[in-house]
């Protein structure tokens, strides 16, 4: 049932979804405005930015960064995450939560989503950080290049790297996998030159994330973009499977969606979670042509334990076999088009992970 303060929003704050998969625009007057002590605008299809009206003690000191970019629907099937954000929109629209930082709401992929598809023509988690104008038509090109301008916008230039915890800027750009996974619900770091970041660690546990994995390679995803572009704190969440619009157990995923309000809100967390374990990629699976073969079945787990000696993959005179104790396969996709990555090889490296990590505040 909704709450008579739900029932006076507007349109685009109590269902951001149902506004953006329609393809809505705001009337006039309607783009922007205040109320629960936060001030909105409509940036575009699938873009909302928010800000608190007065400073929140919990910014003044630091508890919270000063930008928060959250984003879902990249891949326009994995609809949980994008059903998490529009909830999330309407609490802080109805003053149910507290807004601590500046926001930036972001569904990705819209076409896709109406459709209920994971893309058009390419895969738009790989058009990032201007790969997007290799492939000028592209269905998907336009929106790559209209959210890096959106992030641009939002974040503004790179930070100074001697600038305080409390001007930092975050990104969580949220996911579910398409097969299932050893660990249900995991994160993935972007590759930069920036040690790994003690506070983004702290988070993850705190969102009970159960493992890591840490690219060695600077790749073309929008978390790559923002953490290389604008110094941001960056993560790819995976979440769970891949479920059609209202299809989804979104209870599976509070812990999650509690640490991204607390994020947002400044709300202190009181208990203990254990650190995620870490992976780290060693090698990568790319399909060379047509005539790749990859030798799992199309329900092996993400970080599935691989044999040595597994021969794992195929590609005319392209062997991969597996040359460590033990190598974990994530991502295994071999539909992918030829020069896209059919699967990361990783590793753990847990106990080396944590102790290199840097405290945010030098």
């Amino acid at each position: 049932m909704t709450s008579s303060a739900e029932s006076k929003l507007p349109p685009m704050l109590a269902d951001f979804l149902g506004f953006t998969l329609s393809g809505a625009q705001p009337g006039a007057g309607e783009a922007a405005g205040e109320r629960a002590g936060l001030r909105y605008t409509w940036r575009g299809g699938g873009l909302l930015e928010l800000e608190p009206t007065s400073a929140d003690p919990a910014a003044r000191a630091g508890c919270v960064p000063a930008s928060v970019l959250l984003s879902a629907g990249v891949h326009g099937d994995e609809t949980a995450p994008i059903e998490l954000l529009s909830r999330l929109v309407a609490d802080l629209a109805a003053g149910a939560l507290p807004l601590a930082c500046r926001l930036l709401v972001v569904l990705g992929n819209l076409d896709a989503m109406r459709e209920g598809c994971r893309y058009i023509d390419d895969d738009l988690n790989r058009l990032f950080c201007g790969r997007h104008t290799c492939l000028p038509g592209s269905h998907e090109a336009p929106r790559a290049m209209a959210l890096e301008a959106a992030a641009a916008r939002f974040f503004g230039p790179c930070p100074d790297a001697a600038a305080p915890p409390a001007q930092a800027r975050w990104h969580i750009d949220m996911h579910t996998a398409i097969r299932a996974s050893v660990f249900e619900q995991f994160a993935l770091l972007p590759h930069t030159e920036a040690p790994r970041s003690r506070a983004m660690f702290d988070w993850l546990a705190r969102a009970r994330i159960a493992a890591v994995l840490l690219h060695t390679a600077k790749g073309n995803t929008y978390t790559q973009f923002t953490a290389e572009t604008f110094g941001a704190t960056a993560c790819t969440l995976e979440l769970g499977k891949v479920r059609p619009f209202g299809q989804n157990d979104l209870t599976r995923f509070a812990a999650a969606d509690d640490a991204v309000r607390a994020l947002i809100s400044g709300a202190p967390f009181r208990g203990e979670s254990p650190m995620p374990r870490a992976f780290t990629v060693v090698d990568q699976i790319t399909k060379l042509s047509d005539a790749f073969e990859l030798n799992l079945a199309a329900d092996v787990p993400n970080f599935t334990p691989l044999a040595k000696g597994t021969q794992l993959a195929v590609d005319g005179d392209y062997r991969y076999v597996v040359s460590r104790d033990e190598e974990r396969i994530v991502f295994p996709n071999p539909t992918v088009k030829p020069g896209l990555r059919a699967g990361l090889i990783v590793v753990e490296t847990t106990s080396e992970t944590l102790a290199a990590l840097k405290s945010d505040n030098g």
